[in-house]
């Protein structure tokens, strides 16, 4: 049984790292220096105090504005930090203080802030993904039961999205996925395995397939609009990752029974 401090520690390191994810956010986009200079408003560019960078509670302490400025602070600061917060409580919780849940949750912060990129810039940045690569096999290699799984999910993770975006052009008669799409699900192939990275694949289409339709329901979108596949990918890639096994062993029974 999980030790409920455990749980707790694991969300407070969640949001103290999800406070460094708001500076990769906003950085990574401008190739900017990820540590100088440090911590700053970026309305008036004054630098900002360490009572002032507490994860959360500042900003409900300042309401939500610059104490220099006044200028209203981007109600997305907190937001992430709560969700890595939650995150991390989430794999602690699932997975016990192991050298598995340590690497899901550098994967979970890759993904949050590569879905946070790809909403506000519609990219999604090589210098989360390439090095996510290397690091996926390396966690992959330790931590699943054969090390050709992380190879393979790497694989076939790109590889499957390379095929789709090659096709689309004579299926469709449109490009299909980007490149950093392409990436991104080879470096959770690599973190997961392959069976993990084709149940992101299903699941990722079907959560972007369900709200692309609602948005354009709702004429919010247009029909031709681009929607980022980033966070649909990105949240599928935490479903398979905390619940993968359960999914496919409920599938395996689903399909077994009907025989």
């Amino acid at each position: 049984m999980i030790a409920h401090w455990h749980v707790g520690a694991a969300i407070l390191i969640g949001a103290v790292i999800g406070s460094f994810l708001n500076v990769c956010i906003h950085r990574l986009p401008e190739r900017e220096s990820l540590v100088w200079p440090g911590s700053r408003c970026p309305l008036c560019a004054a630098s900002i105090r360490w009572y002032d960078n507490i994860p959360l509670l500042s900003y409900l302490w300042l309401s939500g504005r610059c104490r220099d400025c006044r200028g209203r602070i981007s109600a997305r600061y907190p937001l992430v930090e709560a969700l890595n917060a939650a995150g991390y409580g989430l794999i602690m919780w699932r997975v016990g203080p192991t050298a598995t849940a340590l690497a899901y949750a550098l994967l979970f912060s890759a993904l949050l802030v590569v879905s946070f990129i790809d909403l506000d810039h519609m990219i999604v940045p090589d210098r989360i993904t390439l090095p996510g690569m290397v690091l996926g096999l390396v966690a992959g290699t330790l931590l699943l039961p054969r090390w050709w799984e992380s190879l393979a999910g790497l694989l076939v993770g790109g590889g499957l999205l390379y095929f789709i975006a090659w096709i689309s052009p004579y299926l469709f008669g449109k490009e299909g996925m980007g490149g950093g799409d392409i990436k991104l699900l080879a470096m959770i192939g690599a973190f997961l395995g392959w069976k993990p990275v084709l149940l992101t694949v299903v699941l990722g289409a079907f959560l972007g397939a369900v709200v692309g339709v609602a948005l354009i329901a709702a004429r919010v979108l247009a029909r031709e609009a681009y929607i980022p596949f980033g966070p649909f990918l990105s949240l599928a890639a935490v479903v398979a990752m905390l619940y993968g096994s359960a999914i496919l062993d409920w599938y395996g029974t689903v399909l077994a029974g009907g025989r």
